[in-house]
Protein backbone atom coordinates (compact mmCIF):
# COMPACT_ATOMS: atom_id res chain seq x y z
CA UNK A 1 0.00 0.00 0.00
CA UNK A 2 1.34 3.47 -0.88
CA UNK A 3 2.18 6.03 1.88
CA UNK A 4 -0.64 8.15 0.11
CA UNK A 5 -2.88 5.62 1.15
CA UNK A 6 -2.29 5.42 4.50
CA UNK A 7 -2.79 9.60 5.29
CA UNK A 8 -5.72 10.06 7.15
CA UNK A 9 -8.64 11.04 5.87
CA UNK A 10 -10.50 14.87 6.43
CA UNK A 11 -14.09 15.86 5.89
CA UNK A 12 -16.74 18.19 4.52
CA UNK A 13 -19.73 18.01 6.28
CA UNK A 14 -22.70 20.32 7.26
CA UNK A 15 -23.85 23.65 8.23
CA UNK A 16 -24.74 23.97 11.63
CA UNK A 17 -24.14 25.47 14.74
CA UNK A 18 -23.87 24.10 18.13
CA UNK A 19 -24.96 26.03 21.41
CA UNK A 20 -23.57 23.99 24.33
CA UNK A 21 -21.08 20.93 24.77
CA UNK A 22 -24.10 18.89 25.14
CA UNK A 23 -25.68 20.02 22.11
CA UNK A 24 -22.11 19.03 20.37
CA UNK A 25 -22.38 16.14 21.46
CA UNK A 26 -25.44 15.26 20.28
CA UNK A 27 -24.51 16.85 16.89
CA UNK A 28 -21.89 14.61 16.93
CA UNK A 29 -24.63 11.66 17.91
CA UNK A 30 -26.60 13.07 14.72
CA UNK A 31 -24.13 12.61 12.25
CA UNK A 32 -23.23 9.25 13.13
CA UNK A 33 -26.91 8.11 13.64
CA UNK A 34 -27.34 9.41 9.86
CA UNK A 35 -24.33 7.42 9.10
CA UNK A 36 -24.99 4.45 10.39
CA UNK A 37 -28.14 4.55 9.52
CA UNK A 38 -27.03 4.44 6.25
CA UNK A 39 -28.11 1.05 5.18
CA UNK A 40 -30.77 0.83 7.63
CA UNK A 41 -29.60 -1.29 10.09
CA UNK A 42 -28.32 0.79 13.16
CA UNK A 43 -27.88 3.26 15.21
CA UNK A 44 -25.55 5.06 17.86
CA UNK A 45 -26.53 7.27 20.55
CA UNK A 46 -25.84 7.31 24.06
CA UNK A 47 -25.08 10.53 27.03
CA UNK A 48 -22.43 10.80 29.10
CA UNK A 49 -24.62 10.08 32.35
CA UNK A 50 -24.94 6.32 32.77
CA UNK A 51 -22.45 5.59 29.45
CA UNK A 52 -19.63 4.13 31.90
CA UNK A 53 -21.91 1.47 33.28
CA UNK A 54 -23.75 -0.13 30.57
CA UNK A 55 -21.56 0.77 27.43
CA UNK A 56 -18.22 0.35 29.25
CA UNK A 57 -19.80 -3.98 30.55
CA UNK A 58 -20.21 -4.81 26.88
CA UNK A 59 -16.78 -3.24 25.63
CA UNK A 60 -14.54 -4.38 22.88
CA UNK A 61 -11.11 -4.14 22.76
CA UNK A 62 -9.44 -3.35 19.42
CA UNK A 63 -5.72 -5.25 17.90
CA UNK A 64 -2.92 -2.36 18.06
CA UNK A 65 -4.80 0.29 19.65
CA UNK A 66 -2.59 2.81 20.03
CA UNK A 67 -1.89 4.65 23.93
CA UNK A 68 -4.20 7.40 23.13
CA UNK A 69 -3.42 11.17 24.48
CA UNK A 70 -5.56 12.35 27.08
CA UNK A 71 -6.75 15.59 25.30
CA UNK A 72 -8.22 14.64 21.90
CA UNK A 73 -6.73 17.92 20.76
CA UNK A 74 -3.71 16.27 20.67
CA UNK A 75 -4.37 13.43 18.00
CA UNK A 76 -2.28 14.17 14.82
CA UNK A 77 -4.73 14.62 11.84
CA UNK A 78 -7.68 14.31 14.02
CA UNK A 79 -9.24 10.28 14.39
CA UNK A 80 -11.46 8.47 13.00
CA UNK A 81 -14.64 6.76 14.17
CA UNK A 82 -16.09 3.15 12.73
CA UNK A 83 -20.16 2.79 12.63
CA UNK A 84 -21.07 -0.64 11.64
CA UNK A 85 -24.54 -1.86 11.87
CA UNK A 86 -25.25 -5.67 11.34
CA UNK A 87 -28.40 -7.33 10.15
CA UNK A 88 -29.54 -9.59 12.54
CA UNK A 89 -32.89 -11.00 13.23
CA UNK A 90 -33.48 -9.55 17.04
CA UNK A 91 -35.99 -11.55 18.61
CA UNK A 92 -38.53 -8.13 19.22
CA UNK A 93 -38.62 -7.67 16.04
CA UNK A 94 -37.94 -10.62 13.66
CA UNK A 95 -41.74 -11.04 13.35
CA UNK A 96 -41.81 -7.85 11.00
CA UNK A 97 -39.22 -9.45 8.04
CA UNK A 98 -41.07 -12.53 7.48
CA UNK A 99 -39.11 -14.75 5.56
CA UNK A 100 -36.19 -12.98 5.81
CA UNK A 101 -35.78 -13.46 9.55
CA UNK A 102 -36.68 -17.57 9.43
CA UNK A 103 -34.38 -20.19 9.80
CA UNK A 104 -31.69 -17.65 10.61
CA UNK A 105 -30.41 -19.18 13.93
CA UNK A 106 -27.18 -20.65 12.30
CA UNK A 107 -26.24 -17.85 10.30
CA UNK A 108 -23.33 -15.53 10.97
CA UNK A 109 -24.37 -12.00 11.68
CA UNK A 110 -23.49 -9.28 8.59
CA UNK A 111 -21.92 -6.16 8.89
CA UNK A 112 -24.09 -4.52 6.05
CA UNK A 113 -23.37 -1.03 7.59
CA UNK A 114 -19.81 0.19 7.37
CA UNK A 115 -19.09 3.91 7.76
CA UNK A 116 -15.90 5.26 8.85
CA UNK A 117 -15.85 8.80 9.83
CA UNK A 118 -12.99 10.82 10.05
CA UNK A 119 -12.85 14.21 11.75
CA UNK A 120 -9.95 16.13 10.69
CA UNK A 121 -7.15 18.37 12.64
CA UNK A 122 -8.00 22.18 13.00
CA UNK A 123 -10.22 23.68 11.05
CA UNK A 124 -12.72 20.69 11.55
CA UNK A 125 -14.30 18.94 9.19
CA UNK A 126 -16.01 15.71 9.19
CA UNK A 127 -15.69 12.88 6.66
CA UNK A 128 -18.24 9.71 6.17
CA UNK A 129 -17.03 7.19 4.04
CA UNK A 130 -19.49 4.53 3.41
CA UNK A 131 -18.47 1.04 2.05
CA UNK A 132 -20.52 -1.20 0.21
CA UNK A 133 -21.59 -4.59 2.04
CA UNK A 134 -20.62 -6.73 -1.11
CA UNK A 135 -16.52 -5.01 -1.27
CA UNK A 136 -14.29 -7.97 -2.00
CA UNK A 137 -11.31 -7.37 -0.54
CA UNK A 138 -9.01 -9.42 1.95
CA UNK A 139 -10.13 -10.26 5.32
CA UNK A 140 -7.15 -10.23 7.76
CA UNK A 141 -6.88 -13.27 10.49
CA UNK A 142 -9.13 -12.34 13.50
CA UNK A 143 -9.47 -13.60 17.10
CA UNK A 144 -12.52 -13.98 19.10
CA UNK A 145 -13.23 -13.49 22.96
CA UNK A 146 -12.01 -16.82 23.60
CA UNK A 147 -8.78 -16.95 21.54
CA UNK A 148 -9.71 -18.66 18.85
CA UNK A 149 -8.49 -17.39 15.96
CA UNK A 150 -10.07 -17.42 11.87
CA UNK A 151 -7.59 -17.36 9.41
CA UNK A 152 -7.11 -14.64 7.29
CA UNK A 153 -8.91 -14.80 3.46
CA UNK A 154 -7.56 -13.31 0.83
CA UNK A 155 -10.74 -12.01 -1.05
CA UNK A 156 -14.14 -11.89 0.73
CA UNK A 157 -17.01 -9.48 0.45
CA UNK A 158 -16.61 -6.93 3.35
CA UNK A 159 -19.97 -7.99 5.31
CA UNK A 160 -18.54 -11.29 6.08
CA UNK A 161 -15.83 -9.32 8.29
CA UNK A 162 -17.95 -9.34 11.77
CA UNK A 163 -19.15 -13.14 11.53
CA UNK A 164 -15.04 -13.73 10.74
CA UNK A 165 -14.51 -12.11 14.02
CA UNK A 166 -16.58 -14.71 16.24
CA UNK A 167 -17.46 -14.42 19.91
CA UNK A 168 -17.24 -10.94 20.90
CA UNK A 169 -14.76 -10.16 18.02
CA UNK A 170 -17.20 -9.00 15.26
CA UNK A 171 -16.47 -5.15 15.94
CA UNK A 172 -12.64 -5.47 16.38
CA UNK A 173 -12.26 -7.62 13.03
CA UNK A 174 -14.17 -5.22 11.00
CA UNK A 175 -12.25 -2.45 12.55
CA UNK A 176 -9.19 -3.97 11.26
CA UNK A 177 -10.49 -4.82 7.96
CA UNK A 178 -11.34 -1.57 7.21
CA UNK A 179 -7.91 -0.15 8.61
CA UNK A 180 -5.96 -2.56 6.21
CA UNK A 181 -7.64 -1.25 3.62
CA UNK A 182 -7.43 2.59 4.32
CA UNK A 183 -4.77 2.75 5.87
CA UNK A 184 -6.78 4.57 8.38
CA UNK A 185 -5.23 3.84 12.18
CA UNK A 186 -9.10 3.65 14.02
CA UNK A 187 -9.09 5.18 17.45
CA UNK A 188 -13.15 4.56 18.42
CA UNK A 189 -15.60 1.79 16.76
CA UNK A 190 -19.02 1.11 17.35
CA UNK A 191 -21.36 -1.37 16.55
CA UNK A 192 -25.32 -0.82 16.44
CA UNK A 193 -28.04 -3.68 15.39
CA UNK A 194 -31.68 -3.77 13.02
CA UNK A 195 -34.12 -2.80 16.79
CA UNK A 196 -32.20 0.92 16.66
CA UNK A 197 -33.25 2.31 13.73
CA UNK A 198 -37.15 1.56 14.56
CA UNK A 199 -36.95 2.70 17.92
CA UNK A 200 -34.34 5.89 17.16
CA UNK A 201 -36.59 7.36 15.09
CA UNK A 202 -39.63 7.15 16.77
CA UNK A 203 -37.78 8.66 19.82
CA UNK A 204 -37.03 11.93 17.81
CA UNK A 205 -40.41 11.75 16.20
CA UNK A 206 -39.20 10.61 12.02
CA UNK A 207 -36.67 12.40 10.35
CA UNK A 208 -38.51 14.13 6.96
CA UNK A 209 -37.16 12.40 3.19
CA UNK A 210 -37.80 13.70 -0.16
CA UNK A 211 -38.89 11.35 -2.80
CA UNK A 212 -38.23 12.65 -6.41
CA UNK A 213 -40.40 9.29 -8.04
CA UNK A 214 -42.72 7.11 -6.42
CA UNK A 215 -40.88 3.82 -4.75
CA UNK A 216 -42.57 0.52 -4.51
CA UNK A 217 -40.48 -2.37 -3.43
CA UNK A 218 -41.94 -5.56 -2.85
CA UNK A 219 -38.65 -7.04 -0.85
CA UNK A 220 -38.68 -4.37 2.15
CA UNK A 221 -42.63 -3.90 1.69
CA UNK A 222 -42.09 -0.20 0.76
CA UNK A 223 -45.04 2.21 -0.75
CA UNK A 224 -44.24 5.40 -1.40
CA UNK A 225 -45.50 8.02 -3.50
CA UNK A 226 -43.57 11.01 -4.85
CA UNK A 227 -42.97 14.57 -2.65
CA UNK A 228 -41.91 14.96 0.98
CA UNK A 229 -42.30 12.35 4.23
CA UNK A 230 -41.94 11.82 7.64
CA UNK A 231 -40.64 8.17 8.19
CA UNK A 232 -40.23 6.77 11.47
CA UNK A 233 -40.52 3.20 13.07
CA UNK A 234 -40.78 -0.09 10.83
CA UNK A 235 -40.88 2.60 7.54
CA UNK A 236 -37.62 4.04 8.17
CA UNK A 237 -36.09 0.64 8.12
CA UNK A 238 -37.71 0.17 5.32
CA UNK A 239 -36.62 3.29 3.21
CA UNK A 240 -33.06 2.45 4.55
CA UNK A 241 -32.86 -0.80 3.30
CA UNK A 242 -34.72 -0.61 0.12
CA UNK A 243 -31.91 -1.28 -2.81
CA UNK A 244 -34.75 -2.61 -5.95
CA UNK A 245 -36.65 0.39 -5.08
CA UNK A 246 -34.20 3.23 -6.39
CA UNK A 247 -31.31 4.01 -8.85
CA UNK A 248 -30.43 0.78 -10.90
CA UNK A 249 -31.36 -1.34 -8.03
CA UNK A 250 -27.94 -1.91 -6.88
CA UNK A 251 -25.96 -1.56 -3.21
CA UNK A 252 -24.48 1.75 -4.29
CA UNK A 253 -27.39 3.09 -5.36
CA UNK A 254 -28.81 2.37 -1.52
CA UNK A 255 -25.86 3.71 -0.05
CA UNK A 256 -26.87 6.94 -2.07
CA UNK A 257 -30.15 7.02 -1.19
CA UNK A 258 -28.97 6.53 2.38
CA UNK A 259 -27.26 9.43 2.86
CA UNK A 260 -30.12 11.47 1.94
CA UNK A 261 -32.03 10.04 5.17
CA UNK A 262 -27.95 10.64 6.85
CA UNK A 263 -27.95 14.27 5.71
CA UNK A 264 -31.61 15.03 6.64
CA UNK A 265 -30.94 13.41 10.43
CA UNK A 266 -28.15 15.23 11.06
CA UNK A 267 -30.09 18.79 10.16
CA UNK A 268 -32.89 17.82 12.19
CA UNK A 269 -30.86 16.47 14.98
CA UNK A 270 -28.77 19.87 15.11
CA UNK A 271 -32.00 22.24 14.79
CA UNK A 272 -34.23 23.04 17.84
CA UNK A 273 -36.47 20.28 17.36
CA UNK A 274 -34.24 17.70 18.78
CA UNK A 275 -31.36 19.67 20.62
CA UNK A 276 -33.94 21.92 22.11
CA UNK A 277 -36.08 19.42 23.62
CA UNK A 278 -34.75 17.97 26.50
CA UNK A 279 -37.02 14.92 26.70
CA UNK A 280 -36.45 14.04 23.09
CA UNK A 281 -32.77 14.10 24.08
CA UNK A 282 -32.96 11.99 27.01
CA UNK A 283 -34.90 9.38 24.87
CA UNK A 284 -33.31 9.56 22.45
CA UNK A 285 -29.79 9.03 24.68
CA UNK A 286 -31.88 5.75 26.58
CA UNK A 287 -32.77 4.15 23.16
CA UNK A 288 -29.34 4.20 21.84
CA UNK A 289 -27.69 2.99 25.20
CA UNK A 290 -29.72 -0.55 24.41
CA UNK A 291 -28.10 -0.66 21.16
CA UNK A 292 -24.76 0.10 21.23
CA UNK A 293 -21.51 -2.48 21.19
CA UNK A 294 -18.41 0.02 21.84
CA UNK A 295 -15.13 -0.16 21.50
CA UNK A 296 -13.37 0.31 25.16
CA UNK A 297 -11.81 3.75 23.52
CA UNK A 298 -15.38 4.95 23.02
CA UNK A 299 -16.61 4.02 26.29
CA UNK A 300 -15.05 6.79 27.96
CA UNK A 301 -17.62 9.45 28.74
CA UNK A 302 -14.54 12.40 29.10
CA UNK A 303 -13.68 11.46 25.54
CA UNK A 304 -17.53 11.36 24.11
CA UNK A 305 -17.42 15.14 25.57
CA UNK A 306 -14.30 15.69 23.60
CA UNK A 307 -15.07 14.51 20.69
CA UNK A 308 -18.44 17.02 20.48
CA UNK A 309 -16.37 19.84 21.32
CA UNK A 310 -14.07 19.08 18.57
CA UNK A 311 -17.05 19.42 16.04
CA UNK A 312 -19.36 21.98 17.03
CA UNK A 313 -18.60 24.68 14.94
CA UNK A 314 -18.87 22.22 11.46
CA UNK A 315 -20.61 23.51 9.21
CA UNK A 316 -22.95 21.86 6.91
CA UNK A 317 -20.63 22.17 3.73
CA UNK A 318 -17.70 20.69 5.59
CA UNK A 319 -19.74 17.43 6.39
CA UNK A 320 -19.15 15.56 3.30
CA UNK A 321 -20.81 11.64 2.86
CA UNK A 322 -18.77 9.40 0.48
CA UNK A 323 -19.28 6.44 -0.82
CA UNK A 324 -15.85 4.43 -1.03
CA UNK A 325 -14.84 4.26 -5.25
CA UNK A 326 -15.24 0.60 -6.58
CA UNK A 327 -14.85 -0.85 -9.73
CA UNK A 328 -16.99 -4.20 -10.76
CA UNK A 329 -14.98 -6.96 -9.91
CA UNK A 330 -14.09 -8.99 -12.88
CA UNK A 331 -14.48 -12.41 -11.42
CA UNK A 332 -18.53 -11.67 -10.16
CA UNK A 333 -20.50 -8.63 -12.00
CA UNK A 334 -22.99 -8.81 -8.74
CA UNK A 335 -19.82 -7.83 -6.81
CA UNK A 336 -17.57 -4.70 -6.51
CA UNK A 337 -13.62 -4.17 -5.92
CA UNK A 338 -11.27 -1.32 -4.70
CA UNK A 339 -10.46 1.41 -6.83
CA UNK A 340 -7.24 2.42 -5.38
CA UNK A 341 -6.72 4.87 -7.71
CA UNK A 342 -9.64 7.01 -7.01
CA UNK A 343 -9.56 6.05 -2.84
CA UNK A 344 -5.73 7.41 -2.84
CA UNK A 345 -7.04 10.50 -4.30
CA UNK A 346 -9.87 10.94 -1.40
CA UNK A 347 -6.91 9.77 1.64
CA UNK A 348 -4.55 12.51 0.32
CA UNK A 349 -7.50 15.02 0.18
CA UNK A 350 -8.37 14.40 3.85
CA UNK A 351 -5.18 13.86 5.19
CA UNK A 352 -4.28 17.36 3.95
CA UNK A 353 -7.29 18.95 5.36
CA UNK A 354 -8.70 20.05 1.98
CA UNK A 355 -12.48 21.12 1.43
CA UNK A 356 -13.83 18.14 -0.53
CA UNK A 357 -15.75 18.94 -3.65
CA UNK A 358 -17.80 16.38 -5.50
CA UNK A 359 -17.10 16.86 -9.26
CA UNK A 360 -19.84 13.26 -9.76
CA UNK A 361 -23.09 14.32 -11.64
CA UNK A 362 -26.14 12.19 -10.76
CA UNK A 363 -27.54 9.85 -13.62
CA UNK A 364 -30.54 7.37 -13.64
CA UNK A 365 -28.28 4.74 -11.85
CA UNK A 366 -27.61 6.57 -8.85
CA UNK A 367 -30.19 6.30 -5.80
CA UNK A 368 -30.70 9.83 -5.55
CA UNK A 369 -30.73 12.97 -7.33
CA UNK A 370 -29.97 16.32 -6.57
CA UNK A 371 -32.23 18.80 -5.47
CA UNK A 372 -31.21 22.60 -3.80
CA UNK A 373 -28.86 23.78 -1.29
CA UNK A 374 -30.61 23.47 2.53
CA UNK A 375 -31.91 26.84 3.26
CA UNK A 376 -31.37 28.99 6.60
CA UNK A 377 -27.96 27.90 7.34
CA UNK A 378 -25.49 29.90 9.50
CA UNK A 379 -21.72 30.04 8.94
CA UNK A 380 -19.69 28.56 12.10
CA UNK A 381 -19.15 31.50 14.64
CA UNK A 382 -15.56 33.29 14.17
CA UNK A 383 -13.15 31.81 16.09
CA UNK A 384 -12.78 34.52 19.47
CA UNK A 385 -9.36 33.60 20.16
CA UNK A 386 -8.12 34.74 17.59
CA UNK A 387 -6.08 38.09 18.16
CA UNK A 388 -7.89 39.64 15.46
CA UNK A 389 -11.21 38.13 14.72
CA UNK A 390 -12.02 40.61 11.70
CA UNK A 391 -9.16 39.56 10.28
CA UNK A 392 -9.90 38.10 6.50
CA UNK A 393 -9.94 33.70 6.67
CA UNK A 394 -7.34 31.66 5.57
CA UNK A 395 -8.29 30.82 2.12
CA UNK A 396 -9.57 27.30 1.80
CA UNK A 397 -8.13 24.58 -0.08
CA UNK A 398 -10.41 22.76 -2.49
CA UNK A 399 -9.92 19.37 -3.67
CA UNK A 400 -11.75 18.42 -6.62
CA UNK A 401 -12.75 14.74 -5.88
CA UNK A 402 -12.60 12.46 -8.99
CA UNK A 403 -16.18 11.37 -10.87
CA UNK A 404 -16.10 8.06 -9.73
CA UNK A 405 -16.28 9.25 -6.06
CA UNK A 406 -20.16 10.17 -5.31
CA UNK A 407 -21.47 11.86 -2.12
CA UNK A 408 -22.90 15.11 -0.92
CA UNK A 409 -22.23 17.06 1.79
CA UNK A 410 -25.17 18.25 4.51
CA UNK A 411 -25.65 21.55 2.53
CA UNK A 412 -27.39 19.94 -0.30
CA UNK A 413 -30.66 18.10 -0.33
CA UNK A 414 -31.05 15.43 -2.27
CA UNK A 415 -34.25 13.37 -3.47
CA UNK A 416 -35.00 9.30 -4.07
CA UNK A 417 -34.19 8.03 -7.21
CA UNK A 418 -37.13 6.03 -6.99
CA UNK A 419 -38.54 3.30 -9.32
CA UNK A 420 -41.35 0.27 -9.08
CA UNK A 421 -39.06 -2.33 -10.31
CA UNK A 422 -39.06 -4.15 -6.86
Amino acid sequence: MSESSKRRPVARHGQLKSPTAVGQLLKLIGVALAVLLVSGVGVVGYVVGGLTGTVSANAVELDGQKELPPDIAAYEGGFDILLTGVDSCEEKYSHLFGERCEDRTGDATLNDVNLLVHVSAEPRRITAVSFPRDLMLPIPECTDINGSTSSAMSKQPLNVAYGHGGEKGGLNCVAKTISELTGEDIEFAAKVTFGGVIEITDAIGGVEVCLASPIKDKYTGLDMAAGNHTVQGLQALQFLRTRKGVGDGSDLGRIGNQQQYMSSLARKMISGEVLGNVPVMLKLADTGLSNIEASTSLADPMKIVQIALAVKSVPFKDIVFVQYPTGSDPDNPNKVVPNYEAATALWDAISANKQLQITHKNTSNDGVVVKDPVEGETPAPADTASPDATAAPEPTEVAELPDSIKGNSAAVQTCSNGNVRG
